[in-house]
């Protein structure tokens, strides 16, 4: 209904657990590692807890989008099964043949055949089971004989258990003290953070088809209060909320939009209200009391000063201006104040009021070039990185070290606008006087560069003869190259490729069926097109000018040249690490 009010392409707050708009918390990272950790063969159990509506289901969802081709999954959505039912339902997720009426034996040899077959094909079986607090002490203990049918080598089949923190309880009891011995990663989602919620709207947003944010900030601490960060109720009372702007004809989310927002979506209280006849007065009678006894004591100091002895009667008052003379008059004494404070041009000798523009220094060579070392530490500076060349003598080592890496390349004045990243060059004049200089900001003709004194700001135009072409910047690897997180593991870059390529195909395909096209392409094929698209080498290759420009897409925190179009791009003017 108010999708084309806010310019949506479709519902950013469904509580479909559409992989596309998982935000990728700290929290979730983490229970995604724990699942990719079931990839890797090791067989056992794996449980992931969490409250109702924290993202269990999506981010099961997202395990199932990015698992590597050689795994099968099979996911069961309705625990409360028996135990033959549940291996019934297993044979029909993994596509095995079986009688309506076989026994659980007989489905126990069906799936170990398959689990076999599989491993001798190279594959991977992986059982998933969402709301597993449903499921009973009997299937629990028949889940755990699935996991007996292994080689010499591996257990043949993962099982991950999904469900809410009853599920940790259950598993506790003694009769399955057995299965919770063969429970290899545990993992508790915890709600989204308070500092988490502005990123995760914004992420919603962006994927829906829209940039900016919406929300206003009070908006957003409202949010947090009424939500306690559990993304189902963040989705449903945020869509309550545009649907309420959208009938006000509001283009900003508010407070009040969230608050009303919030009852509609836990609808009316349960339990007697106070009697307003009889019973004890509620607040906003006090507040009307107070407010009245307020008035009279005002208007009865009021007629005090007024009519106190000695003073002249109202009548004896002069009269009342005249009220258009009175807003003539007040209209009149600005520009008379004016008037009094300008100088007079003609008696000062000026020929206008208005001073020129000071002209921007020049680049002094070699007085403000810098060694190589100087010139790394103050790029690292910009970077949040303290750099000691004493300590660390390779400077691009310290950066590895750092979670950065050094570029190095040959170009022009639109190579660093390309890469849009603090940039140290190479100068060197006629005499043979050679230094760099590191340029923090470029906007026009304003070139603000570092200095060991601190930053100044120097002509551009004065840097450029001295320049010929050579220039360094550093940039952030990506988390499958630091080794942190998430995607740490060994499809950690099929899988850093592929969640940004959900934005990236929301953000310039120019059409849904082509977003959905990208989508599903292989993260090689996936590189190419977003190269193509970007001009840069198509090589399938997500090397440094691709990730650079990437981050450069996906609006990453991180040092920039250039400010943005609103005059103040995140992490410009602070030099925050990223």
């Amino acid at each position: 209904m108010y999708y084309d009010f806010f310019g949506f392409r479709e519902p950013p707050f469904s509580i479909a657990p559409d992989p596309r708009y998982l935000y990728l918390s700290d929290r979730h990272k983490e229970a995604l590692a724990h699942l990719m950790y079931g990839v890797q063969g090791q067989g056992g159990f794996i449980v992931i807890t969490g409250e109702v509506g924290t993202g269990k289901t999506t981010v099961s969802r997202c395990f199932i989008e990015n698992a590597p081709d050689n795994v099968d999954i099979a996911l069961v959505l309705n625990p409360r099964l028996s135990a033959r039912e549940l291996l019934s339902s297993i044979c029909d997720e993994l596509e095995i043949p079986h009688d309506i009426g076989a026994t659980i034996k007989e489905l126990v040899d069906l799936i170990n055949q398959d689990l076999l077959k599989a491993h001798a094909a190279g594959r991977h079986k992986v059982l998933m089971i969402d709301e597993a607090q449903n499921l009973s002490a009997d299937v629990l203990e028949q889940l755990r004989l699935l996991t007996n049918l292994e080689t010499a080598e591996k257990k043949l089949l993962q099982i991950v258990l999904l469900g809410q923190p009853e599920l940790q309880e259950i598993l506790a009891l003694p009769e399955l003290r057995q299965l919770n011995q063969r429970v290899t990663a545990r993992y508790h989602l915890d709600a989204i953070g308070k500092n988490e919620l502005p990123a995760y709207l914004r992420y919603r947003l962006s994927v829906a088809g829209m940039r900016g944010d919406i929300f206003s900030p009070r908006a957003v601490q409202r949010l947090y209060r009424e939500s306690q960060g559990i993304p189902r109720l963040i989705n449903l009372i945020s869509d309550r909320a545009l649907l309420g702007a959208y009938a006000e004809g509001e283009h900003e989310i508010t407070a009040d939009h969230i608050r009303h927002a919030a009852k509609e979506v836990r609808g009316p209280s349960i339990g007697p209200r106070p009697s307003r006849q009889g019973g004890s007065p509620d607040r906003s009678q006090y507040l009307i009391v107070a407010a009245s006894v307020l008035v009279a004591i005002i208007g009865t100091a009021w007629l005090f000063e007024r009519w106190a002895p000695g003073e002249p009667a109202l009548a004896e008052q002069p009269a009342a201006e005249p009220l258009q003379g009175a807003i003539e008059r007040v209209a009149d004494e600005p520009a008379q104040m004016v008037e009094a404070e300008m100088p007079d041009s003609a008696d000062t000798g000026d020929s206008t009021s208005i001073p020129e523009p000071q002209a921007l220094a020049k680049l002094e060579v070699p007085g403000q070039l810098l060694d190589p070392a100087e010139a790394f530490r103050m790029l690292f500076g910009i970077w949040g990185r303290d750099y000691q060349p004493a300590d660390a003598p390779v400077a691009c080592d310290f950066a590895s070290e750092n979670g950065l890496a050094c570029l190095e390349r040959q170009g022009s004045r639109r190579s660093l606008e390309f890469l849009d990243r603090p940039v140290m060059l190479q100068l060197q004049d006629q005499a043979g006087n050679s230094g760099y200089v590191v340029i923090r900001h470029l906007d026009g003709d304003t070139a603000e560069v570092a200095l060991p004194s601190g930053n100044v700001e120097l002509s551009f135009a004065s840097i450029e003869p001295y320049w010929f072409g050579e220039y360094r910047v550093l940039w952030r690897l990506p988390e499958y190259l630091t080794g942190d997180g998430f995607y740490s593991t060994d499809n950690g870059q099929q899988l850093w490729i592929g969640a940004r390529m959900m934005e990236l195909a929301e953000a310039l395909s120019a059409s849904r069926p082509e977003s959905d096209q990208i989508k599903r392409m292989s993260a090689e094929e996936q590189v190419r097109w977003y190269q193509s698209a970007r001009g840069l080498t198509v090589d399938g290759i997500a090397g440094a000018m691709t990730i650079i420009q990437m981050n450069n897409d996906l609006e990453a925190s991180v040092p920039r040249l250039q400010p943005s179009e609103s005059g103040n791009r995140s992490g410009n003017r602070s030099g925050n690490r990223e």
